[in-house]
């Protein structure tokens, strides 16, 4: 019965029907030549004759889940495939638009804690003859990041491979691993020492953050402008996506000497003030966004298949700003500033000074607060690293990786990206209510681009 850290547990505190806690993504995969028009349905029963089910796709919340079931994690020793795999199809006339439809509904409903917190459906009929895979998982149990990776190791670079296993399989080389973990009090105290150091560390790094702001004034902090985007929401979502070419986003990067992200926050800029300009709801103050930055990789982070390993800081989107190179300018510069104080910092600091700055987020709950209080940022914007090589899964070839993340109150709208070869898809989700007609910013985000080429091309 394996203990869950904070950090993963309060995404399943912070869960109601008004605010599902599941990240999600939703594929489309071109089928090989020859496959049939029963492709869809070998998929799904190769995908229910699975076994050795990783221990993480095993997990459900301790009984009584509302008590017990927030701090440790039960394992189930069978997984029911018939309800954990789904077989479903989009209705005629078969566009993207109906697709869309459903992704919006079934990321809207709530994961069953009884269960593994998790789902995945097969989509048929697209008129394109595409296949979809729409899959969500609790972000108790992995961060955007790490369903990424556990979605590429379900790939193969390879067209001919047949062999491709779903990523709730153990790969080959762990089948022969335990998959339990013995309890080590004195490694806990070790664990627990550590982190008591590491955090006795954010006092001196508080200091020179305060200095810094007072010396230069030139760091964004957590003070928004309140918008339509960050009131109450309701429990339907909304979903629209589309992909764009790196090498556009690149050119403007290299031209501008800023960075892919850099543009990307810029695309985002300039389409949220065109949206609220539609609105009649653009703020007089700059709007800003709060941005993850995985730790994945960074010191005591790194090799950790589950959990929350994500830290975040918060930029400027400079939306006051008619002018789309300036606002280029001011977000790079704001960026610069933001990752220049989490130098030097460890993991562990960097987690606790994130919580620290989306501290107002807690305070949501309460009566009345996210109706008068100051946002901490306007907008959520994740980019998170795909696959750099074309992917197939059982001959089928990788077309549109979409990711679709979570909204609360106060922040209404998700915007969420993920690279794979040659190109940027694009996740936005919103509350249906709080959000009117969201697929507009698709098209604001492809006119912001261009306004960026125009100017830097």
């Amino acid at each position: 019965m394996p203990f869950m850290p904070p950090t993963d547990s309060m995404f399943l505190l912070a869960e109601s029907r008004e605010h599902p806690m599941h990240v999600g993504g939703l594929q489309l995969f071109v089928p090989p030549e020859g496959s049939g028009p029963d492709f869809a349905r070998e998929i799904v029963a190769a995908m229910r004759q699975s076994d050795d089910v990783s221990p993480l796709f095993r997990r459900h919340p301790k009984a009584p889940v509302g008590s017990l079931g927030n701090t440790w994690w039960a394992t189930d020793d069978v997984v029911d495939f018939d309800y954990h795999v789904r077989h479903s199809a989009v209705p005629r006339p078969g566009r993207i638009r109906e697709l869309l439809h459903l992704t919006s509904r079934w990321h809207g409903s709530l994961l069953d804690r009884h269960r593994p917190l998790w789902e995945c459906h097969v989509v048929e009929g697209l008129e394109d003859g595409r296949i979809a895979v729409y899959s969500k998982i609790h972000h108790s149990m992995v961060d955007g990041v790490a369903a990424i990776k556990l979605m590429q190791r379900a790939l193969s670079e390879d067209p001919e491979a047949r062999d491709c296993l779903p990523p709730w399989l153990l790969p080959q080389r762990e089948r022969t691993e335990s998959g339990t973990r013995s309890l080590d009090p004195w490694g806990m105290v070790r664990s627990g020492a550590d982190v008591v150091g590491e955090l006795a560390g954010l006092v001196p790094a508080g200091l020179k953050i305060a200095q810094q702001v007072v010396r230069d004034n030139d760091i964004t902090l957590p003070r928004a402008p309140k918008t339509i985007l960050n009131g109450p929401v309701g429990g339907a979502r909304r979903f629209a996506a589309q992909s764009w070419s790196i090498d556009r986003i690149q050119q403007v990067a290299k031209s501008s000497a800023t960075t892919l992200n850099d543009v990307v926050l810029a695309m985002v800029s300039g389409a949220l003030r065109a949206y609220l300009l539609e609105q009649n709801a653009l703020p007089d103050e700059p709007m800003s966004a709060m941005v993850p930055i995985s730790l994945a990789l960074r010191g005591d982070s790194a090799g950790r298949e589950g959990g929350n390993q994500v830290g975040a800081i918060v930029v400027n989107l400079a939306t006051d700003r008619e002018n789309g190179s300036t606002r280029l300018e001011e977000i790079s510069y704001s960026s610069k500033q933001a990752k220049k104080i989490m130098g030097d910092m460890t993991p562990t600091q960097i987690l606790a000074l994130s919580a620290i700055q989306m501290a107002p987020l807690a305070m949501t709950p309460v009566p009345g607060y996210v109706r008068y209080a100051r946002p901490p940022f306007n907008v959520i914007v994740s980019n998170v690293p795909g696959p750099k090589e074309e992917m197939y899964f059982n001959g089928a070839r990788l077309d549109g990786m979409y990711p679709v993340s979570i909204v609360t109150d106060g922040q209404a709208l998700n915007i969420t990206l993920t690279s794979r070869k040659g190109f940027l898809d694009v996740g936005l989700i919103g509350c249906r209510r709080s959000v009117p007609h969201l697929q507009r910013l698709l098209q604001h985000l492809e006119d912001a681009l261009a306004e960026l080429e125009k100017s830097w091309g």
